[in-house]
């Protein structure tokens, strides 16, 4: 059952806490929604940024932040009480100090919201989670906020009423990927750039060596034509799999991490976005590239295909961590006419575009209770 939307008879603006791990780009998009469309502050404790994802983050009006490593637990809650914050939203229950504030905002009846991006896989560690959760969950949370629906299921497993859960908790920064994308294929009306492109840190389960394998496998082979691939990224395997044999061939190109304002001058020469993850519990890259007017070419293992991969219509899917079948979808794009491949990233955008910051908002603004603009 949906909270109601009501107004503020004051005007004062609403205000939520958020207890964040690792903050990017598009998650203070939706939060910069949220304070600009809805009357609200929203103040921001969060985890350093990750060193491999070094992201130049930028707060605007209504948005406050705050360091964890600054704050121990006592002083979280401190700052929570302070505050009064009419909702909380809490990554997950990793951080025991953010789960402390939810209890004690819990019992004075604040909306206290888990938000999860962990599908249900069903192995012993979620199972032994589950029961935990249906034990503690509810004098924490009184909401999730999850991703998609094996997020969902998972949520329902932890003992979450269906009612109380919502989903689509991430969203891409889509008003600058879909002027990106408007702008890409009035370009690409005559040529659609011959380039894959892979948006992902360099860490095992991203499976960088395998689609270098893969691609290195069919040039050799001679079907590769005048493909390229391309990498954007760092991280712990970028010397090695750059560095290997089939990392240096002159095909493949790995460019390191490169800033979302330098991001467009790339994806300009890019044609389709390809990611071979063999774990990825969701994927906002995949909605950015969708947004930017890109065909899809992804793995089994990557959640957030389910709302924007049609497979045949805007892109294709292989199984993870087989070779084969990667050659096999990366040859779909090589043998496509750059008509179709047109085909492919309008649809792409078509799909990119029905969900975003605007919709995130109404739903946070639905859990605290305030629909006033």
């Amino acid at each position: 059952m949906a909270l109601p939307l009501t107004s503020n008879p004051t005007g004062a603006p609403r205000k939520v806490l958020v207890l964040y791990t690792e903050l990017a780009p598009y998650v203070l998009g939706c939060l910069q929604t949220l304070a600009n469309d809805h009357n609200t502050q929203v103040h921001i404790v969060h985890w350093p940024v990750n060193s491999e994802a070094p992201f130049q983050l930028k707060y605007g009006h209504g948005l406050h932040h705050y360091e964890r490593a600054e704050l121990g637990a006592d002083e979280l809650v401190s700052l929570a009480l302070k505050l009064k914050p009419d909702l909380v939203l809490c990554s997950g229950w990793i951080d025991k100090g953010y789960l402390k504030v939810c209890r004690r905002l819990r019992k004075k009846g604040t909306v206290t919201v888990m938000c999860s991006d962990t599908a249900w896989r069903g192995d012993a560690k979620q199972i032994a989670a589950s029961v935990a959760g249906r034990i503690l969950f509810p004098s924490i949370f009184s909401h999730a906020w999850v991703t998609g629906e094996g997020q969902k299921r998972y949520a329902l497993n932890l003992g979450f009423a269906e009612q109380n859960i919502r989903t689509g908790f991430y969203a891409a920064d889509t008003e600058r990927f879909l002027a990106l994308g408007d702008q890409l294929l009035k370009e690409r009306t005559e040529k659609w750039p011959h380039r894959f492109i892979c948006v992902a840190r360099y860490i095992a389960i991203k499976k960088h060596q395998l689609l270098c394998d893969a691609f290195a496998e069919l040039t050799e082979e001679g079907r590769t034509k005048d493909w390229e691939l391309w990498f954007t990224g760092t991280g712990e395997l970028f010397d090695q799999v750059s560095n290997s044999p089939t990392g240096k061939n002159p095909k493949i190109r790995h460019m390191g991490f490169v800033q979302p304002e330098a991001m467009p001058e790339v994806l300009r020469q890019c044609g389709v976005f390809i990611l071979p993850s063999t774990y990825e519990p969701w994927g906002v890259v995949v909605q950015e590239h969708a947004c930017a007017g890109f065909p899809l070419a992804l793995s089994s293992e990557i959640r957030a295909a389910e709302r924007f991969l049609q497979i045949g219509q805007n892109g294709s899917s292989f199984a993870a961590d087989n070779k084969v079948e990667l050659k096999n979808a990366m040859l779909t794009f090589i043998d496509s006419t750059d008509a179709e491949l047109a085909a492919m990233g309008s649809k792409s955008k078509e799909l990119g575009d029905t969900w975003g910051p605007t919709q995130w908002a109404k739903v946070a603004a639905e859990l605290m209770g305030n629909g006033y603009a």
